[in-house]
């Protein structure tokens, strides 16, 4: 049995760990079988023509008490991206919501963002399966042009224009806490 909350208060949260293997489909019974063997599961979603690819977690929270991540673009480099964080997730380092950080790139400095509950069911959807709702937070990484602009900067690269889609609540920009 998981517990998951604050120092204090504690609830038990149920999810797709506790089905029963007889009750998984053949979709579901790797899904929850690599989650139950590494800690988390990355979904890879691709470019549709109108939105770009991106990926996500699950397992973070339930594992690690550390929100779920999203990322747009960069399919060769975030698996091993997300296991660096799930592993710094493991010894409690957590990330800096609204704060430019150079943790999680070698090369290039990122933000990390809540991703607002109103995208979970268009974006997240093994996640919210797992959990069965919505109860678990989700953090959107952010990465830069080559020069380190980011897309609410002036003079970001225009090629790399629509590679991300904004998913907090009040923009990147208003979300952004180091300005």
């Amino acid at each position: 049995m998981r517990t998951v909350g604050s120092i204090g208060s504690s609830y038990v949260m149920l999810t797709a760990l506790d089905a029963l293997e007889d009750a998984l489909d053949q979709f579901e019974k790797p899904f929850v079988a690599t989650i139950r063997e590494h800690g988390w599961y990355r979904t890879h979603v691709l470019e549709d023509g109108q939105e770009p690819s991106f990926s996500y977690t699950t397992g973070f929270w339930v594992h690690t008490n550390q929100p779920e991540l999203l990322m747009f673009g960069m399919p060769s480099a975030v698996h091993d991206i997300f296991w660096d964080l799930y592993r710094d997730a493991q010894q409690g380092i957590s990330l800096q919501v609204g704060k430019r950080s150079d943790q999680v790139f070698g090369n290039l400095p990122a933000y990390v963002f809540r991703v607002a509950e109103r995208h979970y069911r268009n974006i997240l959807g093994w996640s919210r399966w797992f959990y069965a709702g919505n109860e678990f937070p989700c953090l959107q990484l952010v990465w830069p042009d080559r020069n380190g602009t980011f897309p609410w900067q002036t003079g970001f690269d225009p090629a790399f224009e629509n590679r991300q889609i904004d998913l907090t609540e009040k923009g990147w920009r208003d979300s952004v806490l180091d300005i």
